[in-house]
């Protein structure tokens, strides 16, 4: 029961309609809801800005793997400073301890607001979050990659993961979870990492763009 709960609660039955109906309008190499694809970080510049009067809506994980036409992909904001960037830059390349860092203060209000956040629940929860972020940190360094969301947590596909939609032209725009994640592979300046399929526009799909998204890194 707990895991139907669950898997209705990522909206998993209506995903998987979704796939069935874009194989039909697409074919096999159609879009699949929390597909696992591979992105250079670098290669974000832009969030995506979600505005309905512009014609960009909000996009949850939930819309995984949608494809949609229009100028929502129009709609974006420079990547440029982010508190959760900038506080793991400041700890991995400056030596700033986490306490010390403004994320970690503006987590600890967020749990003292909401009573939890990110599956933390107090000051030795989010300690041991970030010691985690230390190991992921070192193994991607080591590595030169991010072992997939989904292998890790066992999650449907790469539910959870890096989240970025795909643009017209094959940009992939930042939006929603994954930013600790994505902030390490950003800084080791990455050649490629695992990232959950958001939204993505139909010119994108037509071009053929998701063979390349596809695609691991080569070593």
């Amino acid at each position: 029961m707990k895991k139907l709960r669950k898997a209705i609660s990522a909206g998993v039955p209506v995903k998987a309609v979704r796939d069935v109906t874009n194989r039909l309008r697409f074919g096999p190499d159609a879009p699949q809801s929390d597909e696992l694809i591979w992105i250079r970080p670098r290669d974000v510049t832009h969030w995506y800005a979600a505005d309905p009067t512009k014609g960009a809506p909000r996009f949850r994980r939930r819309h995984s793997g949608s494809v949609v036409a229009g100028d929502w992909d129009k709609s974006r904001t420079p990547f440029a400073g982010h508190i959760k960037l900038d506080s793991i830059r400041a700890h991995f390349e400056q030596g700033v301890p986490w306490e010390e860092t403004e994320l970690f203060d503006w987590m600890l209000q967020r749990i003292e607001e909401l009573g939890r956040i990110d599956g933390v629940t107090d000051r030795a929860g989010l300690i041991r979050r970030y010691e985690r972020l230390d190991r992921i940190y070192e193994e991607a360094k080591r590595t030169g990659t991010l072992r997939p969301h989904g292998s890790v947590n066992q999650t449907r596909g790469e539910q959870g993961g890096i989240l970025v939609h795909i643009a017209r032209d094959g940009t992939p725009l930042r939006d929603g979870g994954g930013m600790h994640r994505f902030a390490v592979a950003y800084i080791l300046d990455l050649e490629k990492i695992p990232a959950q399929l958001g939204v993505i526009h139909a010119d994108a799909v037509k071009s053929g763009i998701l063979k390349k998204l596809r695609q691991p890194p080569s070593f």
